[in-house]
């Protein structure tokens, strides 16, 4: 008799107590909360400047996330949104070029040493991409280089 109890203690959940759909739109309700959150945070972060062009993937969750971003005023006009399918693709592709600089490496020893090495090999590609700040003088490439870096001049 109590190992009945427990058995029906333990399949309580099982679609029984609410409606999938009920347990469908909470999910939807989550997973929209969790992306405002997200922009939130990454928009309200002191070390990021205001993004011309955000690329998002399909899911479903972002849009109505945004929207109430915008509506709240917390979210900048100016910025563009692209949704694309295969937004992995187009973000491993950036990293390749880096993944070839750093495989014959055969990793590194530590933390530090990594975030440093892969500061630097990032700092040159963006230089080599012209997606650095006019880079015209030695001495702006330094300072450049000494921002990323987090160093002092």
């Amino acid at each position: 008799m109590e190992q009945l109890t427990l058995e029906a203690k333990l399949n309580l959940f099982k679609w029984k107590q609410y409606e999938s759909a009920i347990i469908l739109l909470t999910v939807r309700w989550y997973l929209k909360y969790a992306a405002k959150c997200f922009f939130t945070k990454a928009l309200s972060s002191p070390h990021t400047q205001i993004p011309g062009v955000i690329t998002l993937d399909k899911n479903p969750a972002y849009p109505p996330a945004i929207q109430e971003l915008i509506n709240e005023k917390s979210f900048p006009k100016e910025t563009l949104i692209r949704q694309t399918k295969y937004l992995n693709n187009i973000v491993e592709q950036d990293h390749r070029f880096i993944k070839k600089i750093t495989k014959p490496t055969l990793g590194f020893k530590s933390f530090l040493t990594a975030d440093q090495t892969l500061k630097g090999i990032e700092a040159l590609h963006m230089i080599r991409k012209g997606q650095a700040d006019d880079n015209s003088t030695v001495l702006t490439v330094v300072e450049w280089l000494n921002k990323i870096f987090g160093l002092v001049a």
